[in-house]
């Protein structure tokens, strides 16, 4: 007796057919992606629309001139500081470096503006560089190595400055005051320097070699250290950078107040940290974009203003608000990284 076999019995029931199309991302994984790099653009838009019907003076235009303007000097050292915490470090340092800059700025105004501007610029990242080098090379903590520079760079304010008690003043009638007091097109020098520096930044983190360093340096060193990346120099031209975007910061702001104020920039280094991670930015790093970071500085400054709007509270609740608003942010994110490596 004899058993026909046919073609189908021969195949193993357990094999799954193989088919050429690809699923891709879930949508509750294409959610999670746009949640974290937009959704702070979104909670600006709303917290936007909620002030202007709120308050008559909100979209005045000496309003949102003065919030533009308040909002980049410290856009700027935002900047810098995405370029730090896209590679997992941290700088602590940028406070006082602003401070530092905008001093160092009025007292070379004296010797023209040429001078003013690319001496906060020397001074400053240089002071960032030094850091690099210490974490880079010497394999010390980011913390610890920025905390130092924080303090030093507060002493050496201290020592120009003797103990506070002198302040340098900026003429009104200089270049540099032009940057910082001008307007082109109704719109504040300042604000138009911060955007440029920003698409440049853009331009630089996602189109060039470096930019993908950065990333590669963030989202996994050893394996970036495998592939050829320049972990270290990288490392080192981060915190320079961010020295720099801090200097400078300072210089546009003793020329918008034409004058170098000691006590300036106490706090600035976690208003920046806030910014940058409110704009989507991972503090474990890989993950950032410079956009982000615009955007989270411009919410905590609406925050602000909507506070000042009201009156009855003090700058006081500014700070509780930006901290808890920091605190569900970090969550989320948390949150939204965890799930996105489950799916």
């Amino acid at each position: 007796m004899t058993t026909e076999t046919t073609e189908a019995d021969m195949q193993p029931d357990a094999v799954p057919k193989v088919t050429d199309e690809d699923p891709g991302p879930s949508r509750a994984d294409r959610f999670s992606a746009l949640a974290q790099q937009h959704g702070a653009l979104v909670t600006l838009l709303m917290a936007m629309v909620v002030a202007s019907l709120s308050f008559d003076t909100f979209l005045t235009g000496d309003n949102l001139e003065n919030m533009a303007l308040s909002s980049a000097f410290l856009a700027v050292v935002a900047l810098g500081m995405t370029f730090v915490i896209v590679t997992g470090g941290i700088d602590l340092s940028v406070g006082s470096l602003f401070a530092l800059g905008g001093v160092v700025a009025a007292w070379g105004s004296q010797y023209g503006s040429a001078v003013a501007l690319l001496l906060p610029l020397a001074v400053c990242g240089l002071i960032g560089l030094v850091n690099g080098l210490l974490i880079a090379r010497s394999g010390l903590a980011p913390f610890i190595v920025t905390l130092a520079a924080m303090l030093g760079a507060r002493g050496i304010l201290l020592a120009i400055t003797d103990e506070g008690s002198r302040t340098y003043l900026v003429d009104k009638d200089s270049f540099l005051a032009t940057l910082g007091q001008g307007s082109l097109l109704g719109i504040g020098v300042p604000v138009w320097i911060t955007v440029t520096l920003f698409v440049l930044g853009a331009v630089v983190l996602r189109r060039t070699r470096f930019g993908q360093y950065v990333y590669a340096v963030g989202g996994n060193e050893d394996a970036a250290a495998l592939m050829g990346a320049p972990v270290a120099r990288t490392k080192i031209a981060v915190y320079a950078v961010s020295g720099l975007c801090a200097g400078l910061a300072g210089a546009l702001n003793a020329a918008w107040l034409l004058s170098g104020v000691t006590i300036l920039g106490s706090g600035m280094e976690l208003e920046a940290i806030a910014a940058v991670v409110i704009g989507g930015t991972l503090l474990s790093g890989g993950f950032g974009f410079v956009s982000g970071s615009l955007v989270g500085v411009l919410l905590l400054k609406v925050i602000q203003n909507v506070i000042n709007q009201i009156g009855s509270l003090d700058s006081a609740y500014q700070q509780v608000v930006s901290g808890a608003f920091l605190a569900v942010v970090v969550v989320a994110q948390t949150w939204l990284g965890r799930r996105r490596r489950v799916l």
